[in-house]
């Protein structure tokens, strides 16, 4: 059996474990993604943009699953404020107790799982569905490219330096780190990608053009709910792509001593430490990568 093969089986026996092929998932009136949806509502609503990304659903599909749970008096949708364009899907009382009911119902479906191994296999399992879901989260990431100054690409960059803030010794001043302007990394000449999952923004980095045949890598970030997944490789990785298409031949970058994090990643990936190339005052390493 071939990984592929292997993959197909685990699918096949989780779905069947889990009951999601049953109409009435957990024994309720509905089947498994009318559930879903709910608990992706939540208690506190979520915007239709929002679901339809986190659940990978096509805007026709969930507005029907919208409309049913809507005609089952569990959902409500309303504009969000004054901006009509934007829509709230929120639980209605009687949604906010179905979402309980579920909730007990998840929990005990899970001791099912549970009951019938031994401890140890049952601290197997749970470990390996930690791992499992590690992984399928890593994969599940995708990097795109990103006008610098829209909304996903100024969340992560507000993060990062909310984040510098607090890590460096003698706090981050924006604008005092000899920082480009967010147009240097448009094309042509500049790129900015952003990490997401499910449609969250979940890391960003920077390429610009510091002359010809030579880029620098900026605002490297990523989220703190998803390191250790080998995110800022990939994301590292992406950029350098770019870089070639570009025709850079050399790209260079600079960090603080104290992102030990971010030293570990540029060391691991060919980077060199070289003398200082810039003016930044936050900046204690210099690295340099040759992409040809």
């Amino acid at each position: 059996m071939d990984d592929i093969e292997r993959i197909r089986a685990f699918n096949r026996t989780v779905t069947r474990r889990l009951g999601v092929l049953n109409e009435k998932y957990l024994g309720r009136d509905r089947p498994l993604v009318e559930s879903r949806v709910m608990f992706e509502i939540g208690t506190h609503g979520a915007s239709v943009r929002a679901l339809r990304a986190r659940l990978g659903l096509d805007s026709g599909f969930s507005s029907r699953l919208l409309r049913a749970l809507e005609r089952k008096k569990l959902v409500r949708t309303e504009p969000a404020g004054s901006d009509g364009r934007v829509r709230i899907a929120r639980l209605t009382r009687s949604g906010l107790a179905e979402l309980e009911r579920l909730d007990a119902l998840s929990n005990d479906l899970a001791r099912s799982m549970l009951a019938p191994l031994s401890g140890e296999q049952a601290r197997r399992l749970v470990s390996a569905m930690v791992e499992v879901e590690r992984l399928l989260r890593a994969s599940s990431i995708e990097f795109t490219p990103a006008d610098p100054r829209s909304e996903d690409a100024r969340h992560c960059l507000d993060r990062y330096y909310e984040e510098l803030a607090a890590r460096f010794p003698g706090g981050f001043e924006l604008g005092a780190d000899d920082g480009p302007a967010a147009g240097e990394f448009a094309p042509p000449s500049g790129c900015m990608i952003v990490a997401r999952l499910f449609g969250d923004p979940v890391g960003c980095g920077a390429l610009r053009t510091l002359a010809p045949g030579v880029g620098e890598i900026k605002r490297m970030w990523i989220a703190p709910q998803v390191r250790g997944l080998g995110v800022g490789r990939r994301l590292l990785e992406a950029l350098e792509q770019v870089g070639k298409a570009c025709k850079l031949g050399t790209v260079r970058l600079d960090t603080h001593g104290s992102l030990a994090e971010a030293l570990c990643l540029y060391r691991g990936s060919g980077y060199r430490e070289i003398s200082r190339y810039n003016e930044n005052p936050y900046a204690q390493h210099w690295f340099e990568k040759s992409l040809i």
